[in-house]
């Protein structure tokens, strides 16, 4: 029987079981769980979902980049973006790093979301105002939000997974805290399941 476990992961945290040399905390400080593995990754100053599992499958399956399966972001960003700044986004086509980024779905908050607070806290300057947008993207490239928000001046200073969605089912980090983890319920595991078929 395979395991599928939805973690929060904190700031500041390795996306991986193994240490890397420079004492940060990494996946294995807060999943006791051996033999599960992320799919994909989310960098060490990002924070939100991440999925581990052990069915490789099922794995390979959600990080392949063919299959496009929408991830959503909360992102904060120095400045306020005007629509055709976002637009250039929202079209696809910016060339970044090499590659060519996908269209993504990208709007505006009218409020800041009620998240965790982030330890430690986001440098606040009070001539400098900040923005929240939710940015869905279908692909997962190297540092990619960051690298998107920073083409149009407008720098991420936090950004947090909130979802990914597949054709029948959407993971979320609803009802999770920082370093929390769940199991998948016997509703939504089939559903992840049927990916390897």
């Amino acid at each position: 029987m395979y395991r599928y476990i939805l973690l929060y992961k904190p700031y500041n945290v390795i996306c991986q079981f193994s240490p890397n040399g420079n004492n940060s905390p990494t996946l294995k400080d807060y999943v006791s769980v051996s033999g599960v593995y992320p799919v994909g990754r989310l960098d060490q100053d990002s924070e939100g979902l991440v999925l581990l599992t052990d069915n490789g499958i099922v794995q390979n399956r959600l990080s392949h980049p063919k299959f496009g399966h929408p991830k959503t972001y909360l992102v904060q960003v120095e400045g306020i973006p005007d629509e055709n700044s976002l637009d250039q986004l929202r079209r696809g086509g910016v060339l970044i790093q090499g590659y060519r980024t996908q269209p993504a779905r990208i709007k505006i908050l009218a409020q800041e979301p009620v998240l965790p607070p982030r330890n430690p806290p986001i440098r606040y300057r009070k001539s400098v105002p900040t923005s929240w947008l939710e940015m869905t993207l279908t692909e997962g490239k190297n540092r990619q939000v960051r690298r998107m928000s920073a083409h149009i001046g407008f720098p991420t200073l936090r950004l947090v997974r909130i979802s990914i969605n597949l054709e029948y089912l959407s993971l979320s980090i609803e009802g999770l805290n920082p370093g929390q983890w769940r199991e998948l319920s016997q509703e939504e595991s089939p559903i992840l399941e049927s990916l390897q078929y």
